[in-house]
């Protein structure tokens, strides 16, 4: 498959750029082909590890079967999203990611699921993360093999990096 190249790749961010928003984010928009060939788009926490993104789930629902189904998705990630009313306009940087969705488990659903848990439970002590993830048996991993990645930032953003590397 080829994929698009980004029309204002001015904005495009870097490979690195792009990792960055996404071990920062705290949420992204899953969106599969969903019921009757309709976009299904869910909000879902998530990890980003070992250059794959994963997701945690009950073991059925819409989502699980959109997936099984048919396991090509994308996946969004919005970074920042600054309203500038005056100019009829936002400042943001997103990231994009389209790949393949399938169920995981084993030791490497264990470390995602551990990393998930260090992200957003890192003020809880190590050993109950560890603990909680291994009680957690309901939960079923999703892995996204990304194929591409697409960063894009808000114009604003990419002059003042060119302002800010002119100044001595």
């Amino acid at each position: 498959m080829q994929f698009r190249t980004m029309r204002r790749s001015r904005q495009l961010l870097s490979k690195e750029e792009s990792e960055a928003v996404l071990k920062r984010g705290s949420h992204g928009v899953l969106a599969c082909l969903g019921d009757g060939d309709y976009p299904y788009a869910v909000p879902l926490n998530y990890v980003y590890y070992e250059e794959k993104i994963f997701l945690h789930s009950a073991r059925e629902g819409h989502k699980v079967d959109a997936i099984l189904r048919h396991p090509k998705v994308c996946f969004t990630v919005v970074d920042e999203d600054t309203i500038v009313a005056a100019q009829y306009t936002s400042y943001f940087r997103s990231v994009i990611v389209f790949g393949k969705a399938t169920p995981v488990e084993g030791l490497l659903w264990e470390k995602a699921f551990l990393a998930m848990a260090d992200k957003y439970c890192a003020s809880q002590p190590v050993a109950q993360r560890i603990e909680k993830t291994k009680a957690c048996s309901q939960t079923l991993g999703i892995v996204i093999e990304i194929e591409h990645c697409t960063g894009k930032e808000a114009i604003e953003f990419v002059q003042a990096k060119t302002d800010t590397a002119l100044v001595p």
